[in-house]
């Protein structure tokens, strides 16, 4: 129920984290991945390393703030493999933190840009290679951040992951007839370079906000990305889906 034999998938923010997990899993329960990152050695590394495992892959870098890449992606896709089924666009950033009063137009706008702006270009390009297969599954990450909690000096992030779950409603209720399928993954706290915390201070606090009192591997996110590409989450559109270790529930 969770294969993806014949089917291919776009990956970005590919080079750690999340999207890196999620490329190998994709990868491993059978489709031909095209994983995207700014960091070509390490996005090049991934994609050796899934074909050494037996799966395919093919690599490109670039920044998703650019549409031109984002087109890029899609005709990769479709060149190398016929096609496009599945995008998991998890490329994203916190930018930057502080007061709204001290931040400048041009930090709000990167964190904007990063976020959301580039899941409109990914969506632009992406929804037609998917109708051309008949439909398909589009995944944005967007966070609890500015959709179940408010966390003080994240207001330009906030703003951009509560604007994904938007974009992902109206998407799904527009080319659903089409057979495209789209989510919103949320997830909590996890365990990768993005991670704003830095000592073991600041991660005791962060773990202790959990239901669950831990963050998470980033694999484990990569799993219910899994759930939603597949046929596992075929009734399942439109929705924001935590998998946030209670964060979002916790009182304690």
């Amino acid at each position: 129920m969770f294969s993806l034999v014949n089917k291919v998938a776009i990956v970005t923010g590919a080079s750690s984290g999340i999207g890196r997990a999620a490329a190998r899993l994709f990868a491993e329960q059978g489709a031909a991945v095209v994983i995207g990152a700014r960091r070509k050695p390490e996005l090049d590394a991934l994609a050796s390393d899934i074909g050494q495992s037996g799966g395919q892959a093919v690599a490109l870098a670039g920044n998703v703030n650019d549409e031109a890449y984002a087109r890029a992606l899609v005709e990769m896709a479709c060149d190398s493999f016929g096609g496009l089924d599945i995008a998991f666009n998890n490329a994203g950033t916190t930018g930057s933190m502080g007061p709204i009063p001290d931040m400048t137009q041009a930090a709000w706008r990167e964190t904007l840009n990063t976020n959301l702006t580039s899941a409109f270009f990914a969506a632009k390009h992406q929804i037609p290679a998917m109708l051309d297969r008949g439909g398909g599954s589009l995944i944005f990450t967007a966070s609890f951040v500015g959709v179940t909690a408010g966390m003080p000096g994240m207001a330009a992030y906030a703003a951009a992951k509560a604007g994904l779950v938007g974009l992902t409603k109206a998407l799904a209720a527009e080319y659903g007839p089409g057979g495209l399928r789209v989510n919103a993954l949320l997830p909590g706290g996890t365990d990768t370079p993005m991670a704003t915390a830095s000592t073991e201070e600041e991660w005791a606090f962060i773990r202790g906000l959990h239901a669950l009192k831990r963050v998470a591997r980033p694999d484990e996110i990569a799993r219910s990305a899994l759930f939603l590409a597949s046929e596992a989450s075929s009734f399942t559109t439109g929705t924001a889906l935590l998998a946030d270790g209670g964060v979002s529930i916790n009182r304690t």
